[in-house]
């Protein structure tokens, strides 16, 4: 087992299809809490991310073992698509549930507050919102600021962004996190009612 611990990770996924299962509990004990902190990070609910978890690592295993795993260099890159493209699915899954056909509901298009323009009490919160939001995020550190400017007011992508800075993706989101929690505490602190993605 220590002889495996040493190899890299095509090393392990060749010894893992040619039997050795040992190979395979080594890369699982190499990526199973970054792959867990990414999906987690994402669907945030627990349930969920346990069960995107295993069916990220039943999905590897499966490839693995029908000879179709194809990524010599990008084990890590490779097994971290896996679990975005699942969270994708699941993401398609709940908003197909959610959607409502025009044919089982009338729709009332006169009396609908979504499709009517917002009272003046709606623009006043909303601006109040929006300069709340503005003044907590002059108090945060100037990294996660970069971040969180860069991603809502600018809409670039964390890889856009991992670019710009000089920093790893996993930074880049790790930095907009820990904005996002700041900023939750901070309006907790001046009790502000804010909406904080």
């Amino acid at each position: 087992m220590s002889n495996l611990k040493m190899m890299a990770d095509e090393e392990l996924v060749v010894c893992y299809a040619q039997g050795e299962n040992a190979a395979f509990d080594v890369l699982l004990s190499r990526y199973k809490s970054t792959i867990y902190s990414y999906i987690y990070f994402i669907v945030r609910n627990r349930d969920l991310t346990k069960d995107i978890f295993q069916e990220t690592f039943v999905k590897v295993i499966m490839t693995i073992k029908q000879g179709r795993y194809t990524e010599t260099g990008k084990f890590k890159a490779w097994i971290t698509r896996i679990a975005h493209n699942l969270i994708i699915d699941n993401f398609r899954q709940e908003w197909s549930k959610n959607m409502v056909s025009n044919d089982e509901v009338e729709v009332d298009l006169f009396n609908n507050v979504k499709l009517c323009d917002g009272t003046i009490e709606d623009h006043m919160v909303r601006h109040q919102v929006l300069s709340d939001v503005k003044k907590l995020i002059k108090h945060l550190p100037d990294n996660q600021r970069e971040v969180l400017e860069m991603r809502y007011y600018q809409d670039l992508s964390f890889k856009e962004i991992a670019d710009i800075t000089g920093v790893s993706i996993n930074t880049a989101l790790g930095r907009m996190r820990y904005a996002i929690l700041n900023m939750r505490r901070m309006a907790e602190e001046n009790r502000m009612e804010l909406t904080l993605a």
